[in-house]
């Protein structure tokens, strides 16, 4: 299983990835040891996450996401976290 995923960084930019482990993914963001983009940008702070099944399918779906405008991208940010409240 992959995810895609969306983190916010301090600048209140926001940066869309995938991976298997998010977690760890995170993590790396965190430590200035993942995406060149996050790095001076942390802390991050994990605001979407979405299953796919293949890492094919993870790809696609990142490189959708980013061809998003920001205020799509904060529409999926938002419908995401309602669903938790």
């Amino acid at each position: 299983m992959y995810y895609v995923y969306i983190i916010r960084c301090k600048d209140s930019s926001l940066y869309t990835g995938y991976a298997a482990n998010v977690e760890e993914r995170i993590k790396k963001h965190n430590e200035g040891k993942a995406a060149r983009y996050t790095r001076g940008r942390g802390p991050v702070e994990l605001v979407y996450v979405e299953e796919v099944p293949d890492k094919r399918d993870a790809m696609r779906r990142e490189y959708e996401i980013k061809q998003f405008s920001k205020g799509k991208k904060e529409i999926l940010v938002r419908n995401w976290k309602n669903k938790f409240v």
